[in-house]
């Protein structure tokens, strides 16, 4: 945008100090010039108004003063400046991998470990603006709720309606292996210079045809970052059970396998998080967030534009009009 007007010579701006001293003295010489032709009675004159030519003898006077002043700002040479920045954004493109097995209903978390979940996942999204993030399910089963993109609000949807994929009939169960395959598969075709999953699990794989382990070598064989994440209270937490009677609730151990959780993190560079209550989880994916960061190259830029030809130019117009004016409507009879 433009910046103030700056002067690369501004010592000639001092010289606008001499026209107001060019005034005075014109006054001066107004008042003090003898006239040459003497009227001994000035009786016939008196009552007589001063014409519009009278009123205005001033004007060629004051457009050579004007013109001085704008030749004065010319030769100080004024310059505006157009200042910006230009952004070179290095994105990383992150899968978000999410358990929606029944047990993520438990309630150690509120309301449950799958609507935490779901809120600070979502938190995350808004605070990534220049990567491109996906999001993949899984339960007894793995599938893509949401491919890479850059349009946050199409996978905030998605993230939203996370309870209704749960409800699709897919097989309950966990499987970490075949959740991270999906991840992978989805990101290893992407030109993205940092390529991060994120893998969340309440559990203990126990479905699916990839074991978690051989999922981690693919990941690093592509050289993706994989966070894993388990979720769940140290010691009991009540988990959902279907009766006759509906769903009850029943306190039973928390069990999470965290040495396969920290080998899958460790074999691709990345690390486990352990997270017992909403709080933590928070915690944990501004943690995340802070270890990768996008890369964000700014160039400042500056670039001057001489303005003095415009003033030449305004120059040029004020003195053909005082010169039009002087030699024909306040011309004088010498």
């Amino acid at each position: 945008m433009i910046s103030d007007i700056t002067f690369y010579n501004p010592e000639f701006l001092w010289l606008l100090l001499g026209l107001p001293l060019l005034a005075v003295w014109k006054w001066w010489r107004h008042w003090h010039t003898v006239a040459k032709v003497s009227i001994p009675n000035m009786e016939m004159f008196e009552g007589t108004k001063k014409s519009l030519r009278q009123r205005l003898s001033f004007l060629p006077f004051a457009l050579r003063l004007l013109t001085l002043a704008v030749l004065i700002v010319a030769f100080a040479r004024p310059q505006s400046s157009f200042r910006g920045h230009l952004e070179n954004i290095e994105g990383i493109d992150i899968m978000l991998v999410i358990d929606i097995s029944g047990s993520m209903m438990a309630r150690d978390f509120q309301p449950n470990r799958l609507e935490a979940a779901k809120t600070v996942a979502a938190d995350f999204v808004r605070s990534r603006t220049n990567d491109r993030m996906g999001l993949v399910l899984f339960a007894g089963e793995s599938f893509t709720q949401a491919p890479l993109t850059i349009d946050q609000n199409i996978l905030l949807s998605q993230i939203d309606a996370i309870r209704e994929a749960q409800r699709m009939g897919i097989a309950d169960g966990t499987a970490i292996g075949d959740g991270l395959a999906t991840a992978v598969n989805r990101l290893r075709h992407s030109p993205a210079e940092s390529r991060v999953i994120i893998l969340l699990t309440d559990g203990v794989n126990n479905m699916g045809s990839i074991a978690p382990i051989t999922a981690a070598e693919m990941a690093a064989l592509f050289d993706m970052r994989v966070y894993t994440v388990g979720v769940g209270t140290i010691g009991r937490a009540p988990y959902p059970f279907q009766t006759p009677f509906g769903i009850q609730y029943q306190y039973v151990e928390v069990h999470i396998d965290e040495p396969m959780l920290t080998e899958m993190a460790r074999l691709t560079g990345g690390r486990y998080f352990r997270a017992t209550d909403e709080h933590v989880l928070k915690t944990i994916f501004d943690e995340i967030d802070q270890l990768e960061t996008t890369k964000i190259e700014v160039l400042n830029y500056e670039r001057r534009s001489e303005e003095f030809r415009f003033l030449l130019w305004l120059a040029l117009v004020f003195i053909l009009f005082e010169i039009l004016l002087r030699y024909s409507i306040f011309r004088f009879i010498p």
